[in-house]
């Protein structure tokens, strides 16, 4: 599949409504580890279509990560990790392995929201 062609960009292996996809990330995300959850702070997570520069990209963490944070706090926007939808679904030929890909997404990201950078990731097999 060629990068800089949009139409075969747009096609996907998978046809999921944006709430069958809304509703698998809240899924993922309740079956994320209590630990994992408890130590997120003040992040939310949204969904969109695609990255903003069209590239493949699966999903992007954007704020202050906690090792850097110093007075951060009350009144402070939250971080954000986006999933792109397209994305996933381009690379997955079943829901199962969509929702896979959702879990490594999100867990990747909230990894860099821990502070941890993608060196340390594909250390542990989570890039």
């Amino acid at each position: 599949m060629s990068s800089d062609n949009h139409d075969e960009r747009s096609e996907t292996a998978l046809d999921i409504s944006e709430d069958a996809f809304a509703a698998l990330v809240e899924e993922v995300l309740a079956q994320l580890p209590e630990s994992m959850l408890e130590n997120i702070d003040n992040v939310a997570i949204f969904v969109a279509e695609e990255p903003e520069d069209g590239s493949d990209l699966l999903g992007l963490y954007e704020g202050v990560d906690l090792t850097e944070r110093d007075d951060y706090g009350f009144g402070d926007l939250p971080d954000q990790i986006t999933l792109f939808r397209l994305p996933l679904l381009r690379m997955c030929a079943d829901v199962d392995e969509l929702r896979r890909e959702i879990q490594v997404t999100i867990v990747h990201e909230v990894a860099h929201h821990f502070g941890i950078d993608d060196d340390q990731l594909h250390e542990l097999g989570w890039a």
